[in-house]
């Protein structure tokens, strides 16, 4: 009788962490990491620079490039539901370089933006308490959130459900609001119709290469999706809830975003949008909601919160699963009483707080900077969860097994790996043609071969491949 490929030993679940997650809990961190202020804040510059129809082009681009590269991770996930996700994948099915590469570049970049959204509720609420300083509320923030993700993983993920709740009924209601503007059952200015799609200036006002290069920064919107692979480590019954949680977070985010976007486009001039704060403050405004700004302001807050904690989240997952790998120092796998890494939390935590430095320096300058370098470090995932996704197949049909032992399978396979690859490496390249952007190219590459070379010179790699590649020789 033929043995099945059993999958756990291929990437084996190491021992700890609680399985304490819900569906909907996962469901709202993927969604919640994603919709955040990217969408809120930076979506009128995508249509300042794209136009109308290249702005709604530039994000179904991005959220089908989003939804190619879960395609891969469901594959994976389903088959091999760890905390350490991606980064283990990569470990074991690309090599520990790799892996010790993904795992630290994608800690960094979200423990910076973690500072980012510090920063963004901050002056917020320096707006409406004029009297108290930024610096004060971005500790009080980064102790809400510590308390949050220290408790317990379940209390995390009710918190993030309820924040991203908040964000989601917002744009189900700005999409009412603004197709009521578009149509005339809104608002006192009558039905706007379709003009703004129908302008003298075609399509494309600024030419498709600007769509080219709004890409970047779209792309940096549908970050966070990846979560889901995270989270299903600590997920109930991951084999049955991996699969929907997944599907589901595919069509609200593409959803949310394309149509949400449709509604902007369709109600605020691209002439005008850029140099809007927000622009569905603007919308909400114009059909005549009281204090529409304060209303938006408190949704970004609790979106920068959502986007902060869910980050907080996925890093010290990422450093509890290298610890145990021997990619990280060993006491980052030490767990609290409720089965949390907080050691992890902590150390996260202190770099995001000396990141908040960096706004007090040209703080418009380096948001962009750090923005695309996260956009960058995203593209960069999502080459190697779709390279993992490859490389897994190719082991578990070698070692003998069979595709209908797969409960999930990548549909279309290889096509679906390469091409999410090709489209990543194009969004990589399109920074280099935005000279405001290729800075970020010059100082990222640096650091992705100083994370690289720590690890070829400096890591002990006979003891690090001993404790990663000991399960592969028992199958």
């Amino acid at each position: 009788m033929e043995s099945k490929v059993n999958t756990e030993e291929l990437c084996p679940e190491r021992a700890g962490l609680k399985r304490g997650m819900k569906s909907r809990h996962m469901m709202m961190i993927s969604v919640g990491g994603t919709i955040g202020t990217g969408l809120f804040v930076a979506s009128g510059q995508t249509i300042s620079q794209a136009g109308p129809i290249g702005a709604i082009l530039a994000y179904l681009t991005g959220g089908f490039i989003m939804y190619i590269v879960l395609l891969c991770l469901a594959e994976l996930t389903v088959a091999m539901p760890v905390a350490g996700s991606f980064q283990s994948y990569a470990t074991r099915f690309i090599s520990p370089s790799v892996g010790f590469m993904t795992g630290w570049l994608y800690w960094i970049n979200w423990a910076i933006c973690i500072a980012t959204d510090f920063t963004a509720a901050g002056i917020i609420m320096h707006n409406w308490f004029p009297q108290v300083s930024i610096w004060i509320w971005c500790a009080l923030f980064a102790v809400i959130l510590t308390l949050l993700n220290i408790i317990s993983v379940r209390a995390f993920g009710e918190a993030e459900f309820w924040f991203a709740g908040i964000k989601v009924a917002t744009i189900i209601c700005f999409i009412i609001a603004g197709a009521g503007l578009i149509f005339g059952f809104t608002g006192h200015e009558g039905a706007i119709g379709l003009s703004n799609f129908i302008g003298t200036e075609g399509a494309f006002p600024n030419g498709f290469k600007a769509v080219f290069l709004t890409m970047i920064a779209v792309v940096y919107s549908f970050q966070g999706a990846e979560l889901v692979g995270i989270a299903a480590g600590e997920c109930e019954e991951p084999g049955k809830n991996v699969p929907r949680v997944i599907r589901g977070v595919i069509v609200r985010i593409i959803l949310f975003y394309v149509v949400a976007m449709f509604v902007l486009t369709g109600t605020i001039p691209w002439q005008e949008a850029g140099v809007l704060e927000s622009p569905f403050s603007h919308v909400f405004g114009r059909i005549g909601i009281p204090m529409a700004q304060n209303i938006m302001n408190f949704v970004v807050i609790t979106s920068a919160l959502s986007a902060g904690s869910s980050a907080l989240y996925a890093c010290s997952r990422l450093l509890w699963s290298m610890a145990k790998d021997g990619l990280a120092p060993r006491w980052l796998g030490k767990l609290n009483k409720n089965g949390v890494p907080y050691c992890g939390i902590l150390l996260t935590l202190a770099l995001a707080c000396i990141s908040l430095l960096t706004s007090v320096y040209a703080a418009d300058t380096v948001y962009l900077w750090l923005m695309s370098s996260t956009g960058l470090t995203g593209c960069l995932i999502w080459i190697i969860i779709a390279w993992c996704q490859l490389n897994f197949r190719k082991s578990f049909l070698s070692l003998g097994g069979k595709l209908s032992e797969l409960t999930f399978r990548t549909p279309l396979y290889p096509l679906v790996p390469y091409l999410a690859i090709v489209l990543n490496v194009i969004v990589i390249v399109s920074l280099y043609f935005d000279e405001s952007q290729r800075i970020v190219l010059y100082s990222s590459i640096p650091i992705i071969g100083f994370i690289y070379l720590y690890y070829v010179f400096v890591m002990d790699k006979k003891q690090v491949e001993q404790s990663i590649m000991a399960p592969l020789h028992k199958i």
